[in-house]
């Protein structure tokens, strides 16, 4: 067993689709295909189930894409060990954020750093809160930056950064009160997502709970969820940073809830080895925030 077949099986059970993970990995959909086969006839165990055009994880697919993850993530790890030598003349990052962190408030970051540090190539992947904890968890990636709370012991996280969130419709609404709450045509984010679970917790410490909300529609990302209410499916609570724009277009107006600011966390596991240019990034973020 090779890491490019665990590389190969990972992106393809990530995407249950041989196609797809053989253009985002760059190799053919036949060597994607093979290494997959050559996996399955060594240990003569089937890791998908074909079915029609598809494909699925079997049990045992499910178990070794675990184990799989977590060697890639050791395999990476010591990589990264070795290439951190060399200074910050050289290497990369590989760096997991939150969409509404990924989308408005690090690009500028990843810009300056990259004006300082170009020789160091900087790979960012995009997951819920959920997702990029977990990304760091297992040394997928190295920092994870998250709008939501983590209860994780292996996992240091600070504060860089804070968020105003928005209540926004397409109509004015003189006053939100609870029955306002019950009634509206709620948009929200999926479970997971850093965005919901602030809002759900703003409304159980006002004493509200949020299963009495009218979900008209659960969408997976902030774009989408805002398009929706522009186009008057309901309301939401979303970051500032990303109706800003709306709200001075007059595409959306901003409702009377006064929700608190969320903080904007960075994540790193405590016990892996920690490189120059993951401290070169969170020194130059305190640097901007200060």
């Amino acid at each position: 067993m090779t890491l490019e077949q665990l590389r190969i099986f990972v992106g393809v059970a990530e995407r249950e689709h041989v196609t797809k993970a053989a253009e985002a990995l760059n190799v053919t959909q036949s060597a994607a295909s093979g290494a997959v086969a050559a996996l399955e006839a060594r240990y003569g165990v089937p890791l998908f189930h074909r079915v029609g055009r598809g494909i699925q994880l079997t049990e045992a697919g499910r178990g070794f894409l675990e184990e799989a993850r977590a060697v890639l993530g050791r395999a990476a790890h010591a990589e990264t060990m070795l290439a951190d030598y060399a200074g910050l003349a050289r290497g990369s990052l590989r760096i997991v954020a939150s969409q509404t962190i990924a989308s408005y408030w690090l690009p500028a970051k990843l810009a300056a750093f990259h004006e300082r540090h170009p020789q160091i190539a900087v790979e960012l992947a995009i997951d819920n809160t959920e997702g990029a904890a977990a990304q760091v968890l297992s040394g997928a990636a190295e920092l994870g930056f998250v709008e939501g709370e983590v209860d994780e012991p292996a996992l240091a996280h600070w504060k860089v950064g804070r968020d105003p969130m928005v209540l926004v419709g397409r109509e004015e609404a003189e006053r939100i009160d609870e029955a306002w709450l019950r009634t509206a045509r709620w948009i929200v984010r999926e479970q997971g997502s850093g965005t919901r679970s602030t809002f759900e917790d703003v409304l159980r410490t006002r004493g509200f709970d949020p299963a009495q909300l009218t979900i008209a529609m659960t969408l997976p990302s902030n774009e989408a969820v805002r398009t929706a209410v522009e186009a008057g499916a309901g309301v939401a609570v979303l970051s500032r940073l990303v109706v800003a724009r709306a709200l001075k277009a007059g595409d959306l107006v901003e409702l009377p809830l006064g929700l608190p600011d969320r903080a904007f966390h960075a994540l790193r596991h405590k016990e892996r080895y920690r490189t120059r240019a993951a401290d070169a990034l969170t020194d130059l973020i305190k640097e901007q925030v200060a």
